[in-house]
């Protein structure tokens, strides 16, 4: 993929001839070793599924959306994942408006087969309704600025919005069943998608018959390059995807120490992706928290502030007041006792033939006289 062909034209013989030189020597015009990334930078805005790199003087602008479809008919259970590139005059002289270029339909296809053939996605989870419904997710990459390496930064792009997109929720309803039914985020909380792990690719390019490699290239050496490898794996060293662009052959020793260093770069990206998306998340979800004030009432005028030290020890003339409610209602408990039992004595007193009087106020004299 030659995305800097107008790069070549510009660059003077000297120029060319300083750039091989020095790579030569393990040396690179800035500033960094040969197998070294440029510095990473991933931004989110608060639209969920969106996600803004910049790598070095390289700046890619990714956008996820989904909407229901029908499935294809061999494969009736299982959503699809699209890739679209948009290359846009601003970022490169050599970018042409209109239909996409040969190397827009390749930065496309190279992104897209790491994530497919890989099997990142779980395209199942998309499934809605089997044979009728599903969701088709796709990604769409807008380059903003070329510096070099436009399949790594748009393939971190990617994923970092992958990551942080979420798709509204479906049921089943209707009087078949059989009506699908699109909750609104009010109604109901939108679901991530499912991705079982993060293929990322490392590009090399190579110089001078393929003896010389350098991991990352800017695009005055893609103007001197002879030719390009990207070699996609994930955190586990598994390999996903390989392309090589053009260019003579290169032998199986420098191929696997590629797949080595890749590795080793992979490990290290997922990493920030990860740190990123996970810092992300915790900003969306302080968003959402809802503060209520606080529901202690403070008399800051006397000596409630200190609530927190002096809450539980009583003032001297609370104290008082206490002991003194304490001894009274010990004294019309023990007057409750003794009511009772004169009056239960009464009770018993007054039992006569079986028959039991309940006297109210004092207590009677019966006179034997009396008619």
């Amino acid at each position: 993929m030659e995305t800097r062909l107008a790069n070549s034209f510009r660059l003077t013989v000297n120029e060319k001839k300083f750039i091989e030189t020095a790579l030569q020597s393990d040396l690179r015009i800035d500033g960094r070793r040969p197998f070294d990334f440029r510095n990473i930078s991933i931004k989110f805005s608060r639209e969920e599924g969106s996600a803004e790199v910049q790598l070095g003087q390289t700046h890619v602008m990714a956008f996820v959306t989904a909407q229901l479809t029908q499935p294809y008919k061999d494969r009736p259970n299982e959503g699809t994942l699209s890739m679209f590139t948009e290359f846009s005059p601003m970022a490169d002289p050599s970018f042409e408006p209109g239909r996409p270029s040969e190397a827009a339909v390749e930065l496309g296809r190279v992104i897209d087969r790491g994530l497919r053939e890989s099997r990142a996605v779980d395209t199942e989870s998309l499934c809605v309704l089997s044979g009728k419904s599903v969701w088709a997710v796709r990604v769409d990459l807008h380059i903003l600025d070329n510096g070099g390496n436009l399949v790594d930064a748009a393939n971190i792009a990617a994923l970092a919005a992958l990551l942080t997109f979420r798709r509204p929720e479906c049921s089943l309803g209707g009087e078949d069943g059989q009506q699908v039914i699109v909750h609104p985020p009010e109604v109901r909380e939108p679901l991530p998608l499912i991705i079982h792990h993060l293929p990322i690719a490392v590009t090399f390019a190579f110089f001078s018959n393929e003896s010389t490699v350098v991991v990352d290239p800017t695009h005055y050496e893609e103007a001197v390059m002879g030719g390009r490898m990207t070699a996609t794996l994930n955190a586990n060293n598994d390999i996903c995807a390989i392309q090589k662009a053009g260019g003579e052959g290169v032998l199986q020793s420098v191929i696997m120490q590629c797949l080595r260093i890749a590795g080793q770069k992979a490990y290290d990206i997922t990493t920030k992706i990860k740190n990123a998306v996970e810092s992300y998340n915790t900003e969306r979800a302080l968003r959402k928290i809802k503060r209520h004030p606080s529901a202690v009432a403070l008399d800051i005028s006397g000596a409630g502030v200190n609530i927190g030290k002096n809450q539980n020890k009583p003032l001297k003339g609370d104290s008082e007041r206490s002991n003194l409610t304490s001894e009274k209602s010990v004294t019309d408990q023990s007057m409750d006792i003794e009511g009772e039992a004169k009056s239960s004595e009464q009770q018993q007193t007054n039992k006569i033939d079986g028959v039991s009087k309940n006297f109210i106020g004092g207590p009677s004299s019966w006179n034997d006289n009396a008619k």
